[in-house]
């Protein structure tokens, strides 16, 4: 049973809001590398969105191999979701002003003057959140793997997009 995709986007606005970090995993010469990322204020409408530096490591992981995880989690809310895509490096300046929060300062002193200062965006293909307190993984985009037998594994409460098809 496909999931209505506009219901998916809501829960993931939902599952997110109100989490100031979130861990961005980046694939390294084939290790995997995680570190906090800001998140931004905004309407999660399939994109992902982070303001960071081009001259960091992660935007050279990400120039050899573009896929990345990115983990939210609010344990006392039990809310943990996975994102999975493959980001884009983007420089455009009017995206930058519509996203651009005064407290990115504190990282970016140069605010939108700095020769750095870019966007990562990543459309997301997979997600997947934890139903607590049930523990299920509920995916919300990408396919489930079907177990050998042909048949889907029985997540109970099972919802999945396919961001590509889906419109």
């Amino acid at each position: 049973m496909h999931h209505d995709h506009d219901e998916s986007i809501k829960k993931i606005n939902d599952l997110t809001e109100g989490i100031d970090f979130c861990m961005l995993t980046t694939m390294d010469r084939g290790t995997l590398r995680s570190r906090p990322m800001s998140t931004q204020e905004f309407e999660f409408d399939g994109d992902l969105w982070f303001f960071t530096s081009d001259n960091t490591h992660k935007i050279d992981e990400i120039e050899k191999d573009n896929r990345i995880n990115v983990a939210y989690s609010k344990p006392d809310d039990n809310k943990y979701l996975s994102l999975s895509g493959k980001a884009e490096i983007v420089k455009d300046r009017a995206k930058m002003e519509e996203l651009w929060n005064p407290v990115l300062k504190a990282w970016f002193p140069e605010g939108l003057d700095d020769p750095h200062l870019c966007l990562l965006k990543i459309p997301v293909e997979q997600a997947e959140y934890w139903d607590a307190p049930s523990s299920k993984i509920v995916h919300l985009f990408g396919m489930v793997k079907a177990l050998a037998t042909g048949e889907e594994a029985d997540y109970g409460e099972n919802k999945k997009i396919d961001f590509k098809t889906a419109g």
